[in-house]
């Protein structure tokens, strides 16, 4: 099994070297498989460790900002290159990384490659970022460019942070920023040695890197007056107290916050093997623990019974364990906490006589009654709208499934929320399908599949309402890095 036994050590990454957190601070990570065993020590920086990194943020950025875009797609385009170089180290980082967050090995080597492939995206942007909008015909002629703000700090949560890493790291790079990147202290060991390959090969202080509680040090980066943009997912209230701190300096901040996302299935729609497959890992990937995944599904009630046999065979092969073993398709859920969120939504919903059904195969019963943060995938069926599994997000695997029997029906039960960050509708009728889809409040809307293998980096990314405000991803996620900066003079002057 390779590093499973072995406990690692990471350290900050702060000016281009490595070094440990003041007074050598660090604390333990466990295996959400067996919360008994210790998979590693991370570096648990303190106020003053946050200001160095800042300090070497905003000396590199002068010089970093000065190189053209083109220069700084090359540095990107390297990094890209040495985070796929070495398989063994992306195998062993990956299977560390299934230790300390419980997840499915597949899904952690697919999260390690794709952190690669975005820096490859973001560095196409150069020549477009480049090139000034000009403004012409009036009284006088303007430019209009695009600016870099400075040291941005990047808040990286513990669900699928390398791959929401690579929604605003390479990002914040090819605008010209310098960065001070936080992991979650859930899950920080393989990424903080993912994120001291990307640093080592930079200048010195143009990405820096701190590890530890948020509690402790998050307002310290946060209302650091020297850094310039915040760029934040994870949770409601966490994303509203950064806002209010962020304020203090009139920082602007990026937020990504939590997503109830419906599911809207038409009475037209096609059903597959595939198709039922696509739902369930819209809903259960990564144990549901993605802020995009389908966590309410809405199906026409003449169609109702079809998707229920369908949903119920594709969560009946679940493979439930440890998310090292290749046969396990399903790990546990990354902590207690959460755990208990997704326990006490379905026993509400069991004890409100909803209709539970769990499923799945255990083959290592001891294991699954150890102790770890396990849990089968479970559908509630015929839920009401009133149980919490349904107006609150579960992040975890718990789908309810609910009838409706109008479209005008099923699109204002999906409105019906405080979030609005994903949808999707399915149905084999694009004109129908865009239609629906315009009038649902979400930043983003999947047409005949659900989450992230439905979307490919290119359109912007981000929600409506309490999921947060402004974008990831795409180019618009690039711009959200920069000011824009006019330049005017008189007609015929410039253009």
């Amino acid at each position: 099994m390779g590093i499973q036994n072995l406990t690692v050590t990471t350290d900050l990454y702060i000016d281009g070297d490595e070094r440990p957190a003041q007074h050598g601070r660090s604390y333990e990570l466990y295996n959400p498989a067996r919360p008994s065993e210790l998979v590693g020590h991370a570096a648990a920086a303190s106020h003053e460790d946050v200001d160095q990194a800042v300090q070497a943020g905003h000396r590199a950025f002068p010089a970093w900002s000065a190189l053209s875009h083109r220069e700084r797609a090359e540095h990107l385009r390297a990094v890209a290159q040495a985070l796929s170089a070495d398989e063994e180290d992306i195998s062993n980082r990956s299977r560390l990384f299934t230790r300390e967050h419980g997840k499915i090995i597949k899904e952690t080597l697919m999260e390690m490659s794709r952190l690669g492939h975005r820096f490859i995206q973001v560095a196409d942007y150069a020549d477009r970022l480049a090139k000034d909008e000009e403004i012409a015909g009036g009284q006088f002629d303007t430019l209009v460019m695009r600016q870099a703000r400075g040291v941005a700090a990047l808040i990286v949560p513990w669900n699928w942070p390398l791959s929401i890493l690579g929604a605003k790291l390479p990002q914040a790079l090819i605008a010209g920023n310098t960065v001070v990147v936080k992991p979650s202290q859930n899950s920080a060991l393989a990424p903080m040695q993912t994120l001291k390959i990307i640093a080592s090969l930079l200048p010195p202080g143009v990405v820096n890197v701190i590890s530890g509680s948020a509690s402790e040090i998050g307002d310290s980066l946060v209302g650091h007056p020297l850094v310039r943009t915040v760029n934040f997912t994870g949770s409601v209230g966490i994303g509203r107290h950064v806002m209010k701190v962020a304020a203090d300096n009139i920082t602007p901040v990026t937020l990504e916050l939590g997503g109830n996302d419906a599911a809207i299935v038409l009475e037209d729609a096609e059903f597959d093997a595939q198709t039922f497959f696509k739902m369930y890992k819209g809903a259960f990937a990564s144990t549901g623990q993605i802020c995009m995944a389908m966590k309410r599904l809405y199906v026409h009630e003449s169609r109702y019974d079809e998707v229920v046999d369908g949903m119920l065979a594709a969560c009946n092969s679940t493979v439930v364990g440890d998310g090292l073993l290749p046969e396990t398709t399903m790990g546990p859920l990354n902590n207690a906490k959460q755990l208990k969120v997704v326990t006490d939504m379905i026993d509400e919903a069991r004890a409100k006589g909803a209709d539970v059904r769990e499923c799945g195969d255990v083959p290592d019963q001891e294991l699954y009654q150890g102790g770890g943060y396990f849990q089968k995938p479970t559908l509630v069926l015929n839920a009401d709208d009133g149980l919490s599994v349904v107006r609150d997000e579960q992040f975890g695997p718990a789908l309810p499934i609910m009838k409706f029997k109008t479209d005008q029906e099923a699109i204002a039960r999906a409105n019906d929320s405080e979030f609005g960050l994903c949808s999707s509708v399915w149905t084999p009728d694009a004109e129908r399908a865009v239609a629906i889809s315009r009038q649902l409040e979400a930043g983003y809307t999947y047409l005949n599949g659900h989450g992230p293998m439905a979307q490919d980096g290119f359109g912007p990314f981000g929600g409506f309402k309490n999921s947060g405000i402004g974008r990831n991803l795409g180019y618009d996620g690039v711009l959200g890095f920069t000011e824009a900066h006019s330049i005017s003079g008189p007609a015929g002057f410039l253009l």
